[in-house]
């Protein structure tokens, strides 16, 4: 049921104008305000139209006139619908992100209005949008794919998983380089700082697993990751195993070899492997581990040698699996809540 404004009295209209513009502000979607006060979408729009115009006064049911908003209600309504639907990539612009100087761009083109970079983030907060770090995914990812995955797959180990008393590990590969540096560091204006490092530059190789209880398992390899390399690493999560172990990775054809599907079935039941779908690194938990480890292990640190890399790289992941509450916490992520115990 739609409320009419024109049958509430001022000051009951400028407190219901003043709550769906703060509930916006807020993080409320305009959708779900509208909703809940019983009013037009539209309606929303021309109440944060008038907010920003001249702030809270501006909402007052009793003045009226005045010059009309540069950004009206149907302008803010079509650039919160492109930012919320749209990539910039959709309106043929050459940038992947909703940066403020690409939603300036997008204004000054639609609307021939012309704001500052600042002036465009405020509209935005506003609005109740915020800046936040993407989830990147690959353009070859089938949609469907990961849908049949949620709902239909993963459900379904889960629930053998339940009938053998089996554990599931999810786990990955990766490589860290001597030369990754993460974070900032503060310097002089106008002089981008410079970190020594040595010009030799080295890597590692390693492999993880992760279950949702929050236990860590690694292995450093040496050279390449092969399909002997990962039974290895399957043999040692088998070790001294009571029950079952469950076991998704990604397709890659290490995971996929021949060698590596004899080994699984020669387990008599005692290991299990299964595969993610493809181009969905978003979905396997393990990707926190390399995350934690670049990020808050030797991405702050001047690594000099292959030793130092390695000792620093053991010492980081050894003291993360004696902490399973973090380890755990890679399974409360938005992609990867769905396999959290």
């Amino acid at each position: 049921m739609n409320t009419d404004g024109r049958t509430l009295d001022h000051t009951t209209l400028t407190e219901l104008r003043k709550r769906g513009v703060a509930a916006v502000q807020a993080g409320e979607s305009p959708e779900s305000v509208a909703a809940a006060l019983g009013v037009n979408l539209r309606t929303v729009f021309r109440w944060l139209a008038k907010y920003r115009e001249g702030g809270w006064g501006k909402l007052d049911a009793r003045k009226r006139g005045g010059r009309p908003p540069k950004l009206d209600g149907g302008a803010l309504r079509w650039i919160y619908k492109t930012v919320v639907d749209k990539t910039p990539l959709q309106l043929n612009f050459p940038f992947a992100l909703w940066t403020a100087a690409m939603v300036q761009t997008l204004i000054l083109n639609r609307f021939g209005v012309k704001l500052s970079r600042s002036s465009v983030s405020r509209l935005l907060h506003q609005m109740g949008l915020s800046a936040q770090r993407p989830l990147w995914r690959a353009y070859q990812q089938d949609p469907k794919e990961v849908e049949r995955w949620l709902t239909e797959e993963f459900p379904k180990i889960q629930r053998r998983a339940k009938r053998e008393g089996a554990q599931i590990f999810f786990a990955d590969e990766a490589g860290v380089r001597s030369d990754y540096h993460s974070g900032t560091t503060w310097g002089k204006r106008g002089q981008t700082p410079i970190v020594s490092s040595t010009g030799a530059r080295f890597g590692l190789n390693l492999i993880s697993a992760v279950s949702a209880q929050g236990q860590l398992r690694f292995m450093v390899a040496k050279g390449k990751v092969t399909a002997a390399v990962f039974i290895g690493f399957l043999k040692r999560l088998l070790i001294n195993a009571t029950t079952p172990i469950f076991v998704i990775a990604d397709g890659h054809p290490t995971h996929r070899a021949k060698m590596v599907k004899r080994f699984v079935a020669a387990q008599g039941g005692n290991l299990a492997l299964f595969i993610l779908p493809p181009y969905s690194p978003e979905l396997n938990p393990d990707e926190y581990v390399w995350n934690d480890l670049k990020n808050h292990g030797i991405g702050r640190k001047v690594i000099t040698s292959a030793t130092q890399m390695r000792e620093a790289v053991l010492s980081h992941l050894h003291q993360l699996q004696k902490l399973p509450d973090i380890v755990a916490g890679f399974f409360r992520a938005p992609t990867t809540r769905y396999a959290a115990a």
